[in-house]
């Protein structure tokens, strides 16, 4: 198989990969603080096209440049073992999300990928395996933590469609309810006549116990720390790309 430099390519699906993750994430988190079950499915079915079609170009993309990378050395380890991580990873997260599968086994899955991925970067940089050191860790750094991120987000949306009227998502408060009652008072009361014309009862409050939908802090944290992440990450994509991008319109690395 001959070899072709697509590595800017490569890079641009990373940015196009954390800007779909960081957009369904913010779509799930608004869908479930406002307690809408349908909104969270639809986010997360909605996003699986294109993330499942990443994903596949991605794992295509990389055994190809495992097989046909034409300089020897360890560029083809550094760069394709972790961009196939990432190409599976995004190919079992859209199966999960297209199909209403738990999403916490895809998370478990991009928590192992992201701990190998941060790994891989940390080694390319102590090494200077490429031209970007620093560059390089923190792209591997910033999508590695993303992943690691990934799984406690997906649990708690695992956990939020199966038991929406769950108690971790409820919070009880009081209302007063105005109701009236009969003109006698109680028994320490001397009975009052009747009028004719007038009112049988006289309003009165008591407390009604209600329960309502919310997100505790916890869980909104957790969740927006993950959309931040991907954002981070989106950046860090962007910001390499930008500075490898020339290198790479003129010839091959």
């Amino acid at each position: 198989m001959a070899f072709i430099d697509f590595l800017a390519f490569q890079e641009a699906l990373l940015l196009f990969a954390a800007v779909i993750i960081g957009y369904v994430g913010v779509a799930t988190f608004l869908a479930m603080r406002r307690n809408d079950t349908a909104g969270v499915k639809s986010a997360l079915k909605s996003g699986a096209i294109p993330l499942g079609s990443i994903g596949a170009v991605a794992t295509v993309l990389s055994i190809w440049a495992e097989e046909a990378w034409p300089l020897p050395g360890s560029y083809n380890i550094l760069f394709t073992d972790i961009y196939l991580l990432f190409g599976l990873t995004l190919v079992v997260l859209a199966v999960s999300m297209a199909t209403s599968m738990k999403l916490q086994y895809a998370g478990i899955f991009a928590l192992v990928a992201g701990g190998v991925t941060i790994s891989y970067g940390w080694n390319g940089y102590i090494l200077h395996m490429t031209k970007d050191p620093l560059e390089t860790f923190l792209l591997y750094g910033a999508f590695g933590l993303a992943g690691i991120l990934a799984f406690p987000a997906t649990i708690i949306t695992d956990h939020y469609l199966t038991h929406p009227t769950s108690s971790v998502f409820a919070s009880s408060s009081a209302t007063a309810v105005a109701h009236r009652r009969p003109s006698i008072q109680g028994a320490s009361r001397a009975v009052q006549p009747i009028v004719p014309g007038g009112s049988s009862g006289t309003p009165e409050e008591t407390e009604s116990v209600r329960t309502s939908f919310h997100l505790p802090i916890y869980i909104s944290t957790t969740l927006l720390i993950f959309v931040v992440a991907m954002a981070l990450a989106g950046i860090a994509a962007m910001w390499y790309l930008d500075v490898t991008l020339p290198a790479h319109l003129t010839s091959a690395p």
